[in-house]
């Protein structure tokens, strides 16, 4: 029963907003800027005044609404939810975003009671609740921006599912993936889970949700961690799950109990259960989405022997030495990649790993004809590719681009570091990103640290198997 209104909940054909408005000050207003425009389906205000509300005919209540609803966003007072709730329950509405705040995150011991109370009420109609206390979620692969940041249509659509305890972070990781042309499933903020939190969404997203490939994890504190634990171990194998765990030190521990009403815990526990759960943890929100990136574009390392190949001398050093700091190494090539190699560059360079690509920066079929006999070798396991502009490599990304396209994918990683002024690369490295097994990140430490868990999300498969 869960799975099928969750199903309906993320992929509605009728959506009501209960609270809508036309004011820029009100939640309401932004919830239906997300929608009008960019949702296909039916949208239904909800206004008690009554009139236009962005335009579309507004109704006084839920009952007077035609038709069946399927998903009902509220952002209404916290003290009017639970009448709210029970309308929606009565109309046999599928599921809720819950945007209103003001319940267990708050010091008052009543918004715990007050929650408590919706929770039943919601238990009696069997209405699946993404929060209270969220900034609600986007579905990017079915078309519906369901909360207040109209810019997460913005997104494009991939296989990455983001979800997030805390609505600030879940904001953080889209605008991140944006700017990272990161493929998005869906994104998404918990918020004080009422009746649908970790394990639910993970579950979800795993078993019924075709276009999610991988899990990202925003996770402050939870109750009952073993809930998601073991859903993780149970579906352990199937999707890589890579979580971002915070409150590590007192004060943040503190802090999360009245974020979202849930204490962080010992960081070490949690540490070793992700590790057991086969949960790849990391350390910060950027590492969060260049892992999750790398892992939807990118076939996983088998082993830790990198090569590095880069335009620029500076850069493929950097990248070699943080390589080595995360427990990668760069193996000698075979005798035929050398030969390749030295088909193209003279002996004044280096052309051992790391290699310095610097004569041809000009030649993009030259670099193109390297990287594809590194990846080709048997002792290469991935290879970092490097490349920022210069004038006279101004073809470079688009010709790369377009070299890229003729061959199958990439059968081992490649991530790219491949960077130029704005304006000047923009569209050769569209072609390039979320294509045939390669990546973009930013910075050859970054690119070398997701090159690193690549490796360890592959260790952690190969455990479970």
């Amino acid at each position: 029963m869960m799975t099928k209104k969750l199903m309906k909940l993320f992929s509605p054909d009728s959506v009501v907003v209960i609270g809508a408005s036309n004011s820029f000050d009100k939640l309401g207003c932004h919830v239906m800027k997300s929608l009008v425009g960019h949702y296909a389906g039916k949208i239904y205000p909800i206004n008690p005044k009554g009139g236009k509300v962005w335009n579309l005919d507004s109704y006084h209540s839920i009952g007077e609404v035609p038709g069946e609803i399927d998903l009902a966003i509220i952002v209404v007072p916290a003290a009017l939810v639970p009448e709210t709730l029970h309308q929606c329950g009565e109309k046999g509405v599928k599921g809720a975003v819950l945007i209103t705040a003001g319940f267990r995150e708050i010091e008052d011991s009543q918004g715990a009671v007050l929650q408590e109370k919706i929770r039943k009420i919601c238990d009696q109609y069997e209405l699946p609740v993404i929060g209270p206390n969220t900034s609600g979620f986007a579905n990017i692969a079915f078309g519906i921006d369901a909360s207040f940041t109209s810019e997460f249509c913005q997104l494009e659509k991939g296989g990455v599912a983001i979800i997030s305890q805390s609505g600030g972070l879940c904001h953080l990781c889209g605008f991140l993936a944006i700017h990272q042309r990161m493929g998005v499933s869906s994104l998404m903020s918990l918020g004080n889970r009422l009746n649908v939190g970790f394990p639910e969404a993970v579950q979800f997203f795993i078993e019924e949700d075709e276009a999610t490939k991988v899990i990202a994890l925003y996770i402050e504190g939870l109750d009952e961690p073993r809930k998601l634990l073991d859903m993780a171990r149970l579906l352990r194998g199937k999707n890589p799950i890579v979580a971002y765990k915070s409150g590590k030190s007192v004060k943040s521990d503190s802090a999360s109990k009245f974020h979202t009403g849930s204490l962080a815990g010992n960081h070490e526990i949690w540490r070793g259960a992700f590790r057991q759960a086969g949960i790849l943890e990391v350390t910060s929100a950027e590492e969060l989405i260049d892992t999750a990136k790398v892992l939807d574009s990118c076939a996983l390392a088998r082993g830790n022997h990198i090569a590095v190949l880069s335009g620029q001398a500076g850069p493929g050093i950097i990248a070699a030495d943080a390589l080595e700091a995360y427990g990668l190494s760069l193996s000698p090539f075979s005798s035929a990649t050398k030969e390749k190699i030295n088909e193209y560059l003279p002996p004044i360079v280096i052309r051992t790993n790391p290699v310095d690509m610097g004569p041809v920066w000009y030649n993009p079929k030259a670099m193109f004809d390297i990287l594809n006999a590194v990846v080709e070798d048997e002792g290469i396991d991935g290879a970092i590719f490097i490349n920022l502009y210069a004038s006279a490599n101004l073809s470079l990304a688009s010709a790369m681009a377009e070299h890229i396209q003729n061959i199958d994918a990439f059968k081992k990683p490649v991530i790219s570091v491949i960077t130029s002024p704005p304006g000047v690369w923009d569209e050769g490295i569209k072609g390039l990103d979320r294509k045939k097994g390669i990546a973009i990140l930013p910075t050859p430490e970054r690119a070398a640290k997701a090159m690193s868990n690549l490796w360890k999300a592959n260790l952690l498969s190969a455990r479970e198997n």
